[in-house]
C-alpha cells in the first residue's frame, strides 16, 4: 500500500480538523456549565 504525500497531508488535515472541533465543543460545554452553576449560585443568594 503506498502512501503519497498527498493522502498524508489529507489524513493529517482531517485529525486536526476533528481534534480542534472536539475542543472547541469541550470548551463550550465546559463554558456553559459553568455559566449554569454561577446564575445557581447567584439565584440562591437573593
Amino acid at each position: 500500500m503506498e502512501f503519497s504525500i498527498a493522502n498524508i497531508l489529507v489524513l493529517v488535515a482531517f485529525v486536526l480538523l476533528v481534534t480542534v472541533t472536539g475542543g472547541v465543543a469541550y470548551l463550550t460545554a465546559v463554558e456553559w456549565r459553568d455559566r449554569r452553576r454561577l446564575d445557581k449560585a447567584k439565584r440562591k443568594k437573593k
